[in-house]
């Protein structure tokens, strides 16, 4: 809770002027929604996702095919479920754009939403080999983030583990790597915006590349 006060306070000053993101509302009806989904209609729904994120949820590496780049594809195993929730939603409300998720996310119901985030939270996170390269900055943004640039640790929200929080703030443990650091790049320059009251753009924003590039790998390997 120290911790979790002492974000809330360093964030404070930039948030003043930011909006929700979202139009999820956190009501008791919707948390248990969610918390009540249905996991084998959750892994029914699940098998029309595997082309794309896996047969085990681990999501897809970027890889270059006849030429062409393919972006990577997230893990959703293991993730928070009421984040995966939010997300289908986002893209159902338009809050979130994607070509393909925006479509699939249209014909999803909140109870369809529920039960699918239920069944890929109830999935062990993925695990990936060490990439082999320097973690400490990482390290360190992880564990004591930056004083001198308003930074918070990212282990106050997301967990010391990676293992995210309830409520809306995601799993990053087994992420894939260029997924994450594509996701930290569309925060930082405004390409995405749903995240609650800017949270990420402030934080996005004041990191570079490098760092990006840095904690993606360190994340990717965290079991």
């Amino acid at each position: 809770m120290k911790h979790l006060l002492l974000a809330i306070a360093l964030l404070a000053p930039l948030a003043v002027h930011a909006g929700p993101g979202s139009n999820i509302a956190w009501t008791p009806e919707t948390l248990g929604l969610v918390k009540k989904g249905d996991l084998n209609k959750g892994k029914t729904l699940a098998e029309t996702c595997q082309s794309c994120h896996g047969a085990k949820g681990e999501g897809m590496p970027a890889e270059t095919r006849d030429g062409e780049t393919l972006a990577a594809i997230p893990a959703l195993a293991g993730q928070v479920a009421t984040y995966t929730y939010k997300q289908l939603r986002d893209y159902f409300d338009g809050s979130r754009n994607h070509d393909s998720m925006t479509a699939i996310a249209k014909g999803l119901g909140e109870q369809d939403a529920a039960d699918l985030a239920a069944w890929f939270a109830s999935l062990p996170m993925p695990q990936h080999k060490a990439a082999g390269q320097s973690s400490a900055r990482a390290e360190k943004m992880v564990a004591q983030g930056d004083g001198k640039r308003i930074l918070p640790p990212c282990s106050v929200c997301h967990g010391s583990e990676g293992q995210g929080e309830k409520m809306d703030i995601p799993a990053l443990a087994g992420q894939q790597a260029d997924y994450f650091e594509r996701t930290l790049l569309a925060y930082k320059n405004g390409g995405r915006h749903n995240d609650i009251y800017s949270r990420m753009r402030l934080i996005a924003q004041q990191l570079s590349e490098a760092e990006i590039k840095e904690l993606a790998s360190y994340y990717q390997q965290l079991k």
